[in-house]
C-alpha cells in the first residue's frame, strides 16, 4: 500500500482504510488549507486522510483497494486550458486514468470544481467555458434527483456556498444524474453511478478559507487583483453552513470501519 507523507493525528471518524486527497494547488498555504479543512468537515485525522500533492509528483498507481474512497480538490487547473504545463499534463494523464477506473468500478469518490471536469471527460460531458462563475457565494438549487441523494439529504432545498471557476459542464451525458444547478451554472453537482460525484461549488469551503484563496490566487485570472479586498466583503454575506454536511455524508457513508 502506497500511503503519502502524513503522521497519525489523534481525532477523527475511525476507519480501517483512509481516504485519499489529491490536491492540485501547487502554493503551500492554499494546499495546506484545503487539506485541513477537508479533514475537520470530513471528521478525519491524518490517518483518516492522506494526501498526494499532483502538483510536488506523479500520482503513480493507485490501488483502489486500499482506500475508502477517493476525494479530489479544486485548483488553478482546466481540462479545457489550451496552454498547460508540464506538470499540469501529468497531473491530467494520471487523473484521468483513475477517473476511468474509478467510474468503471463506480468507486466513492468526491471531486470538488475541478472533479466536474476531470469526471466530465471521462463520461462525455461538453466541458467548456460556457458557465463561469466568479469567485464568492452561489445560490445553489438542488433538483428533484439530488432531493433522494444520500449525500444531499442535510441540505435545504436552496443554500449558499462558495465557488469561483472558469469552466464547467455545458451538458451531462444520459447516465450521469444532475443534482443541483445555480442560475449562472446549470450543472452544479452530479452523480454517476450510485458512488460517484462531482460538485462545482467548494463543500469544504467556509469564509475563512475563501479569504485565504483569495490571498493567493489574487494574480491567477479569476478577478482583477484589485478587487480582492471587495470579495472578501461581500463573501460574508453569504450563509455556507450547509456544504459541508455534504462532504461530511460523503466520509460517513464510505468509511470502512
Amino acid at each position: 500500500m502506497r500511503y503519502p507523507a502524513g503522521s497519525p493525528g489523534s481525532r477523527g471518524v475511525a476507519c480501517s482504510k483512509p481516504f485519499l486527497l489529491l490536491s492540485i494547488r501547487g502554493e503551500d498555504e492554499a494546499a495546506d488549507d484545503e487539506y485541513r479543512a477537508m479533514m475537520r468537515f470530513g471528521g478525519l485525522d491524518t490517518a483518516g486522510m492522506r494526501r498526494i500533492r499532483l502538483t510536488h509528483e506523479p500520482l503513480g498507481r493507485i490501488d483502489l483497494d486500499d482506500w475508502s474512497g477517493v476525494i479530489l480538490g479544486g485548483g488553478p487547473y482546466n481540462v479545457s486550458d489550451t496552454e498547460k504545463s508540464v506538470e499540469q499534463r501529468r497531473a491530467e494523464a494520471g487523473l484521468l486514468e483513475l477517473m476511468s477506473r474509478i467510474v468503471e468500478r463506480d468507486f466513492p469518490f468526491l471531486g470538488c470544481c475541478y472533479g466536474v471536469g476531470t469526471l466530465g471527460s471521462v463520461i462525455g460531458a461538453t466541458i467548456d467555458r460556457t458557465y463561469p462563475e466568479p469567485v464568492g457565494g452561489v445560490r445553489v438549487a438542488v433538483t428533484d434527483a439530488g432531493r433522494e441523494d444520500p449525500l444531499f439529504a442535510e441540505v435545504p432545498d436552496a443554500f449558499d456556498a462558495y465557488g469561483g471557476h472558469k469552466e464547467g459542464a455545458s451538458r451531462l451525458p444520459a447516465e450521469a444524474v444532475r443534482l443541483a444547478s445555480s442560475p449562472t451554472c446549470p450543472v452544479q453537482a452530479f452523480r454517476v453511478g450510485a458512488n460517484v460525484y462531482a460538485t462545482q461549488f467548494h463543500p469544504e469551503l467556509d469564509l475563512d478559507g475563501l479569504i485565504t484563496r483569495i490571498n493567493v490566487y489574487k494574480d491567477h485570472g479569476y478577478f482583477p487583483p484589485e478587487a480582492a479586498e471587495s470579495l472578501k466583503v461581500a463573501a460574508r454575506q453569504w450563509d455556507v453552513r450547509h456544504p459541508p454536511s455534504i462532504l461530511r455524508r460523503f466520509v460517513a457513508r464510505y468509511a470502512r470501519r
